[in-house]
């Protein structure tokens, strides 16, 4: 195994994609913005600094955006207490984490969202430490985030390799100097995960698990 294997949570251990989307587009809606769905889609895995420079108009008037923001987070709250881990997403932290890897959290979540998260997950016994919003000043694709987990996995960048869903997850590792394999469970087409440099691409984490052995993971 890899000395540190970093993991990215949202969409890829557990299902908040779609969730998040919705809670953008109305925390928009709130504030008379009406960004298509899609577009909030495609921008899911961005901190919120930066998805709101992505969907929204540069020239906007930006005393809205805290509001925003704001609301996003108090739309996705009324969620924590029913967030799903994705099938094999313990039984993979937990099977990295047998093999001696250290493994590692990185989401930019809030502290509170964070500890829903790991609520549920369910696996604390297998990871070593997590990341928060609080830890970095830029968040993906820059690749503080990235930076902050393999500094707490306390190996170099060269022996640690991420997992994620999003385009900016596979960006953020590649600058941070380390290989991303890539899930489909956040919506992303494997087109795009591969063409931002993915080193492979699975449908999900259980079919991740399923080939451990014969993964990057492993490598």
């Amino acid at each position: 195994m890899r000395d540190a294997v970093i993991f990215d949570v949202d969409g890829t251990l557990v299902d908040t994609t779609y969730l998040h989307a919705v809670c953008w587009w109305e925390a928009f809606r709130q504030h008379d913005r009406h960004v298509p769905m899609a577009d909030v889609h495609r921008a899911v895995g961005m901190g919120s600094d930066k998805l709101l420079d992505a969907v929204l108009p540069d020239d906007r008037d930006r005393a809205d955006d805290d509001g925003m923001t704001s609301a996003h987070a108090v739309l996705y709250a009324q969620y924590h207490s029913r967030l799903r881990a994705f099938d094999g997403a313990a039984d993979l932290l937990r099977a990295c984490h047998g093999r001696g890897a250290r493994t590692v959290l990185a989401s930019s979540a809030a502290e509170e969202e964070l500890r829903a998260l790991r609520a549920a997950l369910d696996a604390d016994d297998a990871i070593d430490a997590a990341t928060s919003s609080s830890d970095v000043k830029e968040s993906k694709p820059a690749p503080d985030l990235v930076e902050a987990a393999v500094s707490r996995a306390g190996v170099d960048a060269g022996q640690a390799i991420f997992v994620g869903d999003a385009v900016w997850d596979v960006k953020a590792a590649a600058r941070a100097g380390m290989p991303c394999v890539a899930v489909l469970s956040g919506g992303v087409p494997r087109a795009d995960l591969e063409e931002a440099g993915a080193v492979a691409v699975y449908a999900d984490v259980a079919a991740l698990l399923a080939d451990l052995d014969g993964s990057p993971l492993n490598g």
